[in-house]
């Protein structure tokens, strides 16, 4: 289920990226007194009331610019009112309600989303001050009296936001459909891929890198069993998304990673492993989705006897963080090895739905452990008691142990390539919580 969009807006300078920053709780926008500080796009995941939601800084929005920038900031702020489910408009009480605020809210007006207004900088507590009431001319939504840098109010406003969000939609696909989204840099293949995976041209596929603009679902049943496919924008470098529009293409990207089972990780055979396929592929492994490598291309590439045992070594270092991800060659143009990619997806997916009884696992353990001793530190020797797996997609595994700070990585990687091995984890990372007996939890 992909998650919803709230977008924060407003003219430059009231604090917009303040907010987001005490919203998330770090420091991703950066602050600046300065107006068009923010001039790109930043999200990141935003949780209320166990409702995980997309929260989008936008650079500030001057509806009667000339100044070029200032242009492609209120262009950003556009695309981020028609992509966002909630918006929250934020002003500055000390500077009282605006021309450049009227014309914001007309803008949110006629878009016909929800909107918050929150009248940021009312920093002392109690009662708002009088200018606050003013903002109520704006008519667009409930208004809440916050201060960005102190927190005061943050807590009213997510109550505002999370009353606004739409109701969790249930996913339109059954659970016996496979959701498949193909990620990657731009111009790798990937509508090239779904449309042959398909059997007919349901993507527009052309040379031109960024022709996707939005995540496309793409309905595939055959003898291998029922898919989704999700074809996605590419997903560029920052510094090289210089078309605006471009941004949200590449957060309907994540998003899509969101709601997959499966990611295919598409990279061009004929360039080879670039800095930015990492980046493509780090962000599917931190959501914890099931993942393949698929080498594109393949047709196109010159061959002797061992090119390809030679750019599967190569691969396997360049993705050292994901080694779980089976790596294929195929080619979408001739059609190569792609009766092979549906059985991984059918694989992988299966590694990471599966469920492993606690008996299973402590068997597991008992044997582990007799092969190769737990480690330890100053006669004090690690001990865990038991093994229990708390989740799927990704498995994770909580081991309650004597003392987590003996648990060492290179001990972790020894259950976790046992645990693999066993019960065929193939293709899904896989996740270790420590639990020390009347202590917190510390994840791994």
């Amino acid at each position: 289920m992909a998650k919803p969009v709230v977008a924060v807006v407003g003219r430059p300078n009231v604090g917009k990226s303040t907010l987001f920053n005490k919203l998330i709780g770090r420091r991703l926008s950066i602050v600046e007194d300065t107006p068009g500080v923010t001039r790109d796009r930043i999200f990141a995941e935003c949780e209320w009331l166990n409702r995980p939601f997309l929260l989008v800084d936008t650079g500030g929005i001057e509806p009667g610019a000339d100044d070029v920038i200032l242009t492609q900031m209120r262009r950003q702020a556009q695309l981020a009112i028609e992509s966002a489910d909630v918006i929250i408009l934020v002003v500055d009480v000390r500077q009282g309600l605006t021309a450049t605020d009227k014309e914001v809210a007309e803008l949110l007006r006629k878009s016909g989303k929800p909107v918050v207004v929150c009248v940021n900088k009312c920093d002392s507590i109690g009662e708002p001050p009088a200018e606050f009431y003013e903002f109520y001319n704006l008519g667009v939504g409930e208004l809440v009296a916050v201060s960005a840098s102190h927190g005061h109010g943050t807590g009213d406003l997510l109550d505002q936001v999370f009353s606004t969000l739409p109701a969790g939609e249930e996913e339109a696909y059954s659970p016996e459909y496979i959701r498949v989204a193909v990620i990657g840099k731009p111009n790798v293949g990937k509508s090239s891929l779904v449309n042959r995976l398909a059997g007919e041209e349901r993507m527009i596929v052309s040379n031109i890198a960024g022709t996707t603009r939005d995540a496309v679902d793409t309905i595939v049943e055959n003898d291998h069993g029922k898919y989704v496919f999700i074809d996605t924008a590419g997903i560029r470098r920052k510094s090289k998304i210089l078309e605006r529009i471009e941004h949200y293409s590449v957060l309907r990207a994540y998003t899509a990673v969101d709601r997959a089972d499966v990611c295919v990780i598409l990279i061009d055979g004929t360039e080879g492993f670039t800095e930015q396929d990492s980046k493509v592929a780090g962000y599917a492994h931190e959501a914890g989705k099931a993942c393949i490598v698929a080498v594109n291309k393949w047709d196109a590439v010159p061959k002797d006897g061992r090119t390809m045992q030679e750019m599967q070594k190569k691969l396997e270092q360049d993705f050292s963080f994901m080694s779980y991800a089976p790596i294929l060659f195929i080619s979408a143009l001739t059609g190569q090895r792609l009766d092979k990619l549906f059985e991984t997806i059918n694989q992988v997916n299966e590694s990471a739905s599966l469920r492993i009884s606690t008996g299973r696992l402590n068997d597991l353990l008992a044997y582990c452990t007799a092969r190769v001793q737990p480690p330890s530190d100053k006669g004090k020797r690690l001990k865990i008691y038991y093994m229990t797996q708390a989740s799927a997609r990704p498995p994770v595994f909580v081991c309650f142990v004597n003392r987590a700070e003996l648990f060492h990585f290179s001990y972790q990687r020894y259950l976790e390539n046992q645990l693999r091995e066993t019960f065929r984890l193939k293709g899904t990372p896989i996740r270790f919580v420590i639990r020390e007996r009347d202590s917190q939890d510390v994840k791994a």
